[in-house]
């Protein structure tokens, strides 16, 4: 695979993992309520504009995060379900602890919600998921030279 073709499959692979993350934000933040049954479903308008914005959400505070966690795995060619889980839990907490005021005289964040740092890292493990279907499977793949269809030389018998 070309670098050019890796480029998009990656840029493909955080579009939807940030898709789905914000999907999850936006369905474990907003609609909590849903075990309830006497809430009748939202408008499919309402919920797609604020699905709108809970990918744009997750897509630019999880940019940065999540291109480091792709400059990694890309530079040492690490493939592991695992990994990609990590970084994107890491990414999620990330999210979310920029989020909150951080105190540096007392060296603690004020105000963490444990629910909504659980959602986001959740989210983040599941984006993680998500990127490596698509595109973390292969990661380093493009710096390998391709192969010689030509079969080799064999000598000659005499």
């Amino acid at each position: 695979m070309s670098l050019i073709g890796r480029l998009f499959a990656i840029l493909f692979g955080l579009l939807a993992a940030c898709l789905v993350a914000g999907t999850i934000i936006v369905v474990a933040l907003l609609y909590p309520e849903f075990s309830n049954l006497d809430v009748a479903p939202p408008n499919p308008d309402t919920l797609d504009i604020i699905l709108g914005f809970g990918f744009i959400f997750a897509s630019g505070f999880a940019l940065l995060p999540a291109m480091i966690v792709v400059l990694l795995t890309e530079a040492f060619s690490i493939r592991g379900i695992l990994a990609y889980a990590v970084g994107g839990a890491i990414c999620g907490a990330a999210c979310y602890l920029g989020l909150i005021p951080f105190d540096p005289g007392t060296m603690h964040f004020e105000g963490i919600v444990r629910r909504h740092l659980e959602i986001m890292t959740g989210a983040g493990v599941i984006a993680g998921f998500i990127y490596w279907l698509i595109a973390g499977r292969n990661a380093g793949v493009w710096r390998k030279a391709p192969r010689d269809p030509r079969p080799p030389d064999l000598p000659l018998r005499t």
